[in-house]
């Protein structure tokens, strides 16, 4: 995959949220490897880049914030001149039945992974508009296709991400590209602070995200007119799909 987005990822400058770990991470070493800038948006990112010449550079940022979006996401594009991309990989869960999840709990998985998505993306239209092939992915999930119990929060913002994402297709078609990522699951630490019942009971046969985050680059890598407007990826035993 590096050899074949080497040349189309060159130069372009990527934003990435929930950069530091897991999905986003993978996505940000594999637009580093193909020659591009990576610009790391995470509540544990940091700040500033990796040193003179660096094609990194990282922001502290809660996405969740709205007040915060703007002037972080535009301080990261005048760091580089420009944003050519924007991945939305932060996310967030909180497991258990409605009645039991605090209110505040529930609200702030909506605020992640819904608006927080909305969000980025509103702040960075104006530099992917002027871009000369400007795309989005946004991660969703496979319970943004297929819900769950216990997982109200969750599958109301991944449900949520992908119907915000085909309108924002059908909105921006001809001017930027937009991909949702659905992905399964993936061996990351997303699921170290659950209960043990809400933890996969075998995470060998989960996926690694550097495999997702080679579809990630595949859909960045497409040229100027073609469109890659869904993609899932999940594990070949997967139970949440289809």
């Amino acid at each position: 995959m590096e050899t074949e987005t080497q040349g189309k990822l060159a130069g372009r400058t990527v934003m990435v949220t929930g950069g530091s770990s897991g999905l986003g991470a993978a996505v940000v070493q594999g637009v580093l490897s193909a020659g591009g800038n990576a610009v790391v948006l995470d509540v544990s990112a940091a700040s500033g880049s990796n040193g003179n010449g660096s094609r990194r550079a990282g922001f502290a940022l809660d996405v969740s914030d709205p007040r915060a979006v703007p002037d972080v996401v535009a301080s990261a594009a005048d760091a580089f001149g420009g944003l050519d991309a924007v991945v939305t990989a932060a996310g967030i869960d909180r497991c258990g039945r409605l009645e039991d999840v605090a209110p505040g709990d529930w609200d702030k998985v909506i605020g992640v992974n819904l608006l927080g998505t909305a969000s980025v993306v509103r702040a960075a239209m104006p530099w992917l508009k002027r871009s000369t092939n400007g795309r989005v992915v946004t991660v969703a999930s496979t319970l943004g296709l297929r819900a769950l119990p216990e997982a109200t929060a969750y599958c109301a913002s991944k449900f949520g991400v992908i119907g915000f994402s085909r309108a924002l297709a059908a909105e921006t078609r001809g001017q930027i590209g937009v991909t949702t990522l659905i992905p399964g699951g993936m061996n990351t630490a997303f699921f170290d602070d659950r209960e043990e019942k809400y933890k996969p009971s075998d995470r060998s046969s989960l996926n690694d995200p550097a495999q997702v985050a080679d579809a990630v680059l595949f859909a960045l890598g497409q040229p100027k007119g073609c469109e890659i407007r869904e993609l899932l990826i999940c594990p070949s035993g997967e139970d949440s799909w289809p």
